[in-house]
């Protein structure tokens, strides 16, 4: 017996021949774009391959970061040796302490006033020559206890000598800024000017060299230069030229 044949089953409401490949979805609105597929895995690099990969900018990050923490350390170290050093008084006897402060630096300050005063002001020449009344006693106890006999007279001009041995400190001034830039400018003329000399000296010892060198130079060629009546080069001063050069190294 022949096999049967089963016969090719169509779905009611399918368009299109067997052929085609119909696909089952459904029609599509063809307005719409289609999307591009993209992968979900995590990107390899920071950055992208035209840009870079972010070394430097990460770099500057990590560079600004460990410096705003110095920063921060330099602040806390300063404040805590601040407070270390700050005198903390209770609130209801501050008042008290800063007066007290105030009153003993007016007192150092006219103290420091009344001794430059005196400084300032020149000795004359009786309270120069007039011993000290210390130093006076201070001799006589050392006469006494030597057991010289050393006259009265003797020991005043020991102290006035040593009175006019004692030098009175004088005010430093202070030198001012015009001062200091005129003193500065005058050390760089000095030294451009040694400078200038010292180049003026080499420059006159090389041209004395080099005019010593193409005199010999000269002479040597006009001795080797010398020809013969024949117009030939003369050996024979050659020769003398040549012993002489040999002699001198010898």
């Amino acid at each position: 017996m022949a096999p049967v044949r089963h016969a090719a089953r169509r779905q009611r409401g399918s368009f299109g021949t067997r052929g085609e490949g119909v696909s089952l979805v459904g029609f599509r609105n063809k307005n719409m774009k289609r999307r591009t597929w993209r992968p979900n895995h995590p990107q390899a690099f920071a950055g992208s391959v035209r840009e870079g990969q972010g070394f430097a900018f990460r770099r500057k990050l990590k560079i600004q970061q460990n410096y705003k923490k110095l920063i921060w350390r330099e602040k806390k170290a300063q404040t805590s040796r601040e407070s270390q050093f700050t005198d903390r008084y209770p609130d209801h006897l501050k008042h008290l302490y800063l007066a007290e402060e105030e009153r003993l630096r007016k007192q150092l300050r006219k103290a420091d006033q009344s001794l430059l005063e005196q400084v300032d002001q020149p000795l004359s020449e009786e309270q120069v020559d007039q011993p000290l009344p210390e130093e006076q006693c201070s001799i006589d106890q050392a006469l006494s206890e030597e057991h010289c006999s050393i006259e009265q007279p003797h020991a005043e001009e020991q102290c006035s000598i040593r009175i006019n041995s004692i030098t009175i400190p004088k005010k430093n001034k202070k030198k001012t800024s015009n001062q200091k830039a005129q003193e500065e400018y005058e050390q760089i003329q000095a030294k451009r000017a040694a400078k200038r000399q010292e180049f003026e000296r080499r420059k006159q010892e090389r041209e004395e060299a080099q005019r010593l060198y193409k005199k010999k130079k000269m002479e040597v060629f006009k001795i080797l230069n010398k020809k013969t009546k024949k117009g030939q080069p003369n050996l024979n001063l050659q020769m003398e030229y040549l012993l002489k050069k040999i002699q001198e190294k010898n």
